[in-house]
């Protein structure tokens, strides 16, 4: 048999990429548009809970990008406690394949690929999605993909106003710190949601609630507003999709089932359906359905996570890890 090498890429050979904002928006949108266009395939997700008393689960993430020739899984364990022992909430591997021959092609760090890829899975909603001119974003939660929402939308947007809220003070004062020396502009910690949801133009529910929880009040939301709840356990009264003009998921087939997500309860009883949803993103991406048409629609973006968007961006990673040195040659075979 032929030597068979891989690519890998670890946490280091990531952040030496440097990957633009720009380059993770462009990214992740080329998995929505080929999404949109029927050129991939998308396996629900399954989850592996290993013990309830570890207060944490694994997510298994499976999926074919037709327009990149890749194929891929991703594995990332969601573990509410690991702040506890100061290690991040999320550690994920992304695998590559060749979807011809099933041969390995990479394996990549795939920690921050969810962070930025979530992220960019925001800020593509919102730029379909959004008002023109959003002026003010609140953000509930500071976990790892909260940093890349709140960076990408403003890399669209460059809000006059963020606020961000978490349960506990360090952690939403020390990420509204980060962020204004990164953004270069103040963010400011509220010490409660209603502050931070009230007259925000964009709204962002990426919190860690243990158990389901409506702490997010549907009275709060702006007219116009455009909401993104996407905890993996609710915080969101049943009431908030009665004010919706229009609902959008990334995909309706991970969105229909499964046991965790912010609109669990809401396909549970038949409050979302495949009847009330207008569009998955990847089609409104592609321009098969329409997005926002006009500034006083309120609309909601659901979205679960893409293994589509695991690996457009891995690709891309991959890409310019090649073009510029970075990177290890693994001998597999």
């Amino acid at each position: 048999m032929q030597e068979i090498h891989i690519d890998y890429l670890n946490a280091l050979d990531i952040e030496a990429l440097a990957m633009t904002d720009a380059e993770i928006i462009a990214a992740v949108e080329a998995g929505l548009v080929a999404q949109g266009d029927g050129k991939t395939v998308v396996e629900p997700r399954v989850h592996l809970e290993p013990n309830p008393e570890f207060r944490g689960h694994f997510n298994v993430l499976r999926g074919y990008v037709a327009p990149l020739d890749a194929a891929g899984v991703k594995i990332v364990g969601d573990y509410v406690d690991n702040y506890l022992r100061g290690l991040p909430s999320e550690f994920g591997i992304l695998n590559l394949f060749d979807p011809r021959t099933g041969m390995p092609r990479a394996i990549l760090d795939a920690t921050v690929i969810t962070d930025m890829r979530t992220g960019a899975l925001t800020a593509i909603g919102a730029k379909h999605l959004a008002r023109k001119k959003p002026r003010v974003l609140g953000h509930i939660g500071a976990r790892g993909t909260a940093y890349w929402n709140v960076r990408l939308l403003d890399h669209l947007y460059d809000f006059e106003e963020i606020r961000v809220h978490s349960r506990r003070p360090e952690s939403r004062d020390s990420f509204a710190a980060k962020l204004s020396a990164d953004l270069g502009k103040p963010v400011k910690a509220v010490e409660d949601w209603k502050s931070c949801v009230v007259g925000a133009d964009i709204v962002v529910e990426a919190s860690r609630l243990p158990e389901p929880q409506p702490l997010l009040k549907t009275e709060w939301i702006k007219p116009g507003a455009l909401v993104v709840p996407y905890g993996t356990m609710s915080a969101v009264e049943l009431s908030l999709t009665d004010i919706m003009n229009k609902i959008v998921v990334d995909d309706w087939g991970q969105c229909k089932g499964g046991k965790f997500g912010s609109l669990r309860a809401h396909v549970e009883i038949g409050r979302l359906t495949e009847q009330t949803l207008h569009a998955e993103l990847g089609e409104i991406a592609a321009g098969r359905k329409v997005g926002r048409e006009s500034e006083d629609e309120t609309i909601l973006f659901w979205h679960r996570g893409l293994s589509l968007s695991d690996i457009a961006l891995g690709v891309a990673m991959l890409k310019k890890a090649q073009a510029n040195g970075i990177g290890q040659r693994l001998r597999f075979a």
